[in-house]
């Protein structure tokens, strides 16, 4: 396994707006950088080309089947788990907590690429309702530039990058892009620097983020594929993590739980009683279509005694807060004895942009 780069602290980069704003996010550079780790920024290439500084590369390829493990260099997003894993030669190296597109501005789906990181980012306004002033340029290192301080491009408008608080970390928090605290994206970077093996010291990366008026362009030294998956079951180390269907897909359904378990050599028939009704309790709970499960008739009011109408106030105002809590639940852990060490890795020096 990899080590990871040595961190750095960095002050007075501050928090920029509240809501990313991704669509359209250029950032053309501001000085001239020598190759082959830097470039100059060309808004006009996609994140997506194959071609680096060493040639041409095998294209990427999604893996097959749900909840596959890679076993190269790669990024993996789990949008409804608001995770971000970075695997380095099939070893999963760092693990995030991030924010998420909200459901009207939904992280698209699908096998990305990351091939530049890009320091101190410019960001033109896109030309949409919510944005307060379509076409303005807001300046690298500007208090209200929402990229932070560190984007990368994974093609189309779609981005990951810093500039979020805390408190976003976890929920909905941009429109369409994988968002991260600014201490978070630095870390992200540097990892993602050492993984592609790209040729760039602390010294280097820390003179392009203090310089925060000049955008700077690193260009890797191998393409990394970036997966965007939708998974709402997962197999993790024995658990099964059923999440909140959180863009409404349906996807948690007796069907795909079945794909999942069978392709883990066990059969959902298979398994105990409880441990099925519990896992088809979590599925329902846990999907936007989910059925309330009908509650026993209660006896007329008129014949009830004192202490029965308490006892039904109590239940009701139970199973009112039973409900609250549910709704506000983003996922259910059920173990699995037949399952045990089987599934994705689990979290890994896991950065959930808390300071330590």
């Amino acid at each position: 396994m990899m080590n990871p780069p040595k961190r750095l602290a960095l002050a007075g980069l501050g928090l920029a707006m509240f809501l990313t704003a991704c669509k359209r996010a250029d950032a053309p550079a501001q000085t001239a950088i020598s190759p082959p780790a830097v470039e100059q920024a060309n808004p006009s290439t996609p994140a997506t080309a194959v071609a680096t500084s060493t040639g041409s590369e095998t294209e990427p390829a999604l893996l097959p089947g749900p909840n596959a493990v890679p076993k190269d260099t790669r990024v993996v997003v789990n949008i409804p788990a608001f995770r971000m894993d970075l695997f380095a030669d099939g070893n999963l190296v760092k693990s995030y907590r991030i924010g998420i597109g909200y459901p009207q501005f939904q992280i698209p789906r699908g096998l990305r690429t990351a091939q530049t990181v890009i320091f101190n980012p410019t960001w033109t306004q896109p030309h949409e309702s919510w944005a307060s002033n379509p076409g303005a340029v807001v300046p690298a290192g500007s208090k209200s530039n929402p990229l932070g301080p560190i984007k990368i491009p994974i093609g189309g408008p779609s981005l990951i990058h810093g500039g979020k608080p805390l408190e976003k970390i976890g929920t909905f928090a941009s429109h369409g892009c994988v968002g991260l605290t600014n201490e978070q994206v630095k870390d992200f970077a540097r990892m993602l620097v050492g993984a592609s093996g790209t040729d760039l010291t602390e010294e280097t990366f820390s003179n392009y983020l203090g310089k925060r008026t000049q955008t700077q362009v690193v260009r890797l030294e191998k393409l990394v594929p970036v997966e965007l998956r939708y998974e709402t079951i997962v197999l993790e180390d024995g658990r099964l993590h059923i999440y909140r269907d959180v863009y409404n897909q349906n996807t948690n359904t007796e069907e795909n739980l079945r794909v999942l378990l069978e392709s883990s050599g066990v059969k959902l028939d298979d398994l105990e009683d409880g441990e099925r009704t519990e896992i088809l309790d979590a599925l329902n709970a846990m999907s936007n279509r989910r059925q309330k499960k009908s509650a026993p008739t209660p006896s007329p009011a008129a014949t009830q005694t004192p202490a029965e109408k308490s006892l039904a106030a109590a239940n009701r105002k139970a199973e009112a807060e039973r409900e609250k809590q549910l709704r506000n639940q983003k996922e259910i852990v059920i173990e699995i004895k037949q399952l045990s060490a089987k599934g994705y890795p689990g979290p890994v020096n896991f950065d959930t942009g808390a300071k330590n």
